[in-house]
């Protein structure tokens, strides 16, 4: 069973999702059972953050949710009696209290109405005495929040219920500019408004956040589980229809979402769907649960495995065209705010990373003659802006041909750590990644435009004379640092993998390449990524802890990232060649410890991050899309070579 700590994610398809804890114990300020997107997929609110439940039977009260309240007091305590866990076919717990009372507990959300559903049933025993009443009892937790902030005890929170005749559909509406909370159940629901108070939640308290929070409860719901299951749906809308019971609703649910999840097929392809929501008219990629948004560069890492090599190329030509529509002096935006319409344009590679999701989407014929224009034209766009220039000094060295860029106070690059003014690695100049997204960005281009392939032949030719170290063979990470000409920066860093691996074309072959691959490999390959900086730094952070400020400072200094595995395990199959041996190594080595980790922190998914130094600790986010996107297209890479071979 999965350790009391990890962590379980149902997401709607719309930026909203429930999540929480194998042992039930809320640790995040995110842990919620109803949280929705108000404008899909940002605007999220936290609406009912949990339940606290209980069995009534014999005199005797039996705990079905765990809470942690101030300064550190877990109470009740239910993970004596808790006898199983499994997120298959969503989070399903299995508790037993004596030989005559065995309660299965299960949670999951359904993508076509966006309705949390909780239902608990007795596995009554053949055997079992003939009793009156099982009953249980349900005590929705509510706030009305965003969903990055806390709530507190105040005079504003409205308790009043609209109740149904018969007691079992109920809705409360917190706060007057927030959606209307609605329960519909088979149990029966009697008003006590009181406040829990100063739940502690112990993740937010490692990140060095607020910890505490109030929460109000309206009343309680009483099931008999002698009866039948006990059923409750959450929603933030009018989805349930009031004239079906929430039994059949239920069970409608719960057939239509099994279906569903099952088309979908493995495990991986189950997860990865979890990522693709709504925007507009259109799709978009979540860069993960349970804080970021849509993120540009995540996103198009990300759906060259979620979508493109897993087949679901609907959703890929939806979101690149979505995406191209939000072209703006050669560059697309690099981040959707929480809230409002407008997009941040701060980064120098996702423009980069968009056409190579663009290549990889059309390599599938897949599109048909208006796509393919629309696209194309969209690409020639970006690198038309980027030769002519644009923000923050993005443009082509007229002295070189490679792609220079950065102003001071901006992170322009993935390692877009920044505190205040603090721009934790600037890396202005001509970071070794970008110019190997920029000379794939224009061989790709020149495949349809020929105006691209002596710009393309100019910067190849200048990464080759000016990116190698003489002192270890393998790459600077940036060069004419600072935009002072002849200058290098030596940092022993990952990004110099792309110029073998996770690119549609090598820059780097032989010697030269194997040189890279194994400075790697030596220096920041752990088993849950790719360290961001070399141990011998003295720059170096093996711990990601503390406050933001210790985090952030770690972030890109040391952290080893999973994503970066996908481009270790191509560069390191190209300069070991493509041979069973090698491929079973590759599985063996590097993707072993990926599966592992599916059934540990986020279950079913990747972390974003884990510590450099042993033993490599997962933290930041529990469920990261492009972790997982690139454990798809490896898989689908040695896939492919698996045929090849045979």
């Amino acid at each position: 069973m999965p350790r009391l700590e990890d962590e379980w994610l149902e997401a709607d398809g719309f930026g909203g999702f429930a999540s929480g804890t194998v042992g039930t114990e809320r640790t995040r300020r995110y842990h919620a059972l109803l949280l929705a997107a108000t404008r899909a997929p940002g605007g999220r609110v936290v609406l009912v953050n949990g339940v606290e439940a209980w069995l009534e039977a014999d005199g005797e009260r039996y705990p079905l949710s765990m809470q942690r309240y101030m300064p550190d007091l877990l109470y009740p305590d239910a993970s004596a009696n808790l006898l199983a866990f499994s997120t298959e076919p969503w989070p399903t717990w299995r508790f037993q209290f004596n030989a005559q009372i065995v309660i299965t507990a299960e949670v999951f959300v359904s993508k076509a109405t966006c309705e949390t559903v909780l239902r608990w049933q007795w596995e009554r025993p053949q055997a079992a005495t003939p009793t009156d009443a099982l009953t249980l009892k349900v005590r929705p937790l509510l706030s009305g929040r965003d969903y990055h902030a806390l709530h507190h005890e105040n005079a504003a929170f409205n308790f009043g219920a609209q109740i149904s005749d018969d007691a079992r559909n109920v809705s409360w509406q917190p706060y007057g500019d927030l959606p209307r909370i609605h329960a519909a159940t088979n149990g029966s629901y009697a008003h006590a408004p009181d406040w829990y108070r100063n739940f502690c939640y112990v993740r937010e308290r490692e990140r060095g956040l607020d910890f505490s929070e109030d929460l109000a409860t309206p009343g309680v719901f009483s099931f008999n589980l002698a009866n039948e299951q006990a059923v409750m749906i959450l929603s933030a809308s009018d989805a349930t229809q009031t004239h079906v019971t929430a039994s059949r609703h239920a069970e409608t649910l719960a057939e239509t979402e099994q279906q569903r999840r099952d088309a979908l097929g493995s495990r991986l392809q189950r997860s990865a769907d979890a990522y693709v929501v709504q925007r507009n008219e259109g799709r978009t990629i979540l860069a993960g649960f349970p804080w970021f948004t849509d993120w540009g560069r995540d996103t198009f890492i990300a759906m060259r495995g979620l979508l493109i090599a897993s087949g679901r190329l609907d959703a890929a030509e939806a979101i690149l065209l979505e995406w191209a529509g939000t072209l703006s002096e050669g560059m697309l935006p690099n981040r959707f705010p929480d809230y409002g319409d407008t997009p941040e344009y701060n980064s120098v590679d996702a423009s980069l990373w968009f056409i190579v999701a663009v290549h990889d989407y059309l390599s599938t014929d897949h599109a048909g003659a208006a796509t393919r224009a629309r696209l194309q034209a969209a690409a020639d766009a970006i690198l038309a802006g980027y030769t002519q220039g644009t923000r923050f000094n993005i443009k082509a060295s007229a002295e070189d041909g490679l792609l220079c860029a950065g102003v001071a106070g901006m992170q322009l690059t993935w390692m877009d750590a920044k505190v205040g003014d603090w721009v934790v690695t600037p890396r202005i100049g001509k970071p070794v990644e970008v110019q190997a997204l920029w000379i794939n960005a224009l061989r790709i281009a020149a495949t349809w435009n020929a105006q691209w392939q002596q710009p393309a032949d100019r910067a190849w030719q200048a990464f080759r004379e000016r990116f190698v170290d003489p002192s270890t063979q393998a790459l600077f990470d940036n060069i004419d640092v600072d935009h002072v000409s002849g200058t290098a920066d030596r940092a022993i860093r990952p990004n110099q993998i792309f110029a073998v691996g996770g690119l549609p074309f090598a820059l780097l072959e032989g010697a030269a390449a194997r040189a890279v691959v194994d400075q790697v490999e030596a220096q920041l390959l752990t088993p849950l990524g790719l360290r961001t900086l070399a141990p011998s730094d003295p720059a170096y952070r093996g711990r990601y802890s503390g406050s933001p400020y210790e985090r952030d400072g770690a972030y890109h200094q040391g952290t080893a990232w999973p994503w970066l595995l996908g481009p270790f395990v191509e560069a390191w199959l190209r300069v070991r060649g493509n041979t069973d041996e090698t491929r079973r190594e590759a599985r063996t080595r590097f993707l072993d410890p990926l599966y592992a980790h599916l059934d540990h922190a986020g279950l079913d998914h990747l972390s974003e991050i884990a510590d450099g130094d042993l033993p490599h600790a997962p933290a930041g986010t529990p469920w990261q899309a492009w972790s997982l996107g690139e454990l798809l297209r490896v898989e689908h890479l040695l896939a492919g070579l698996d045929r090849h071979i045979a």
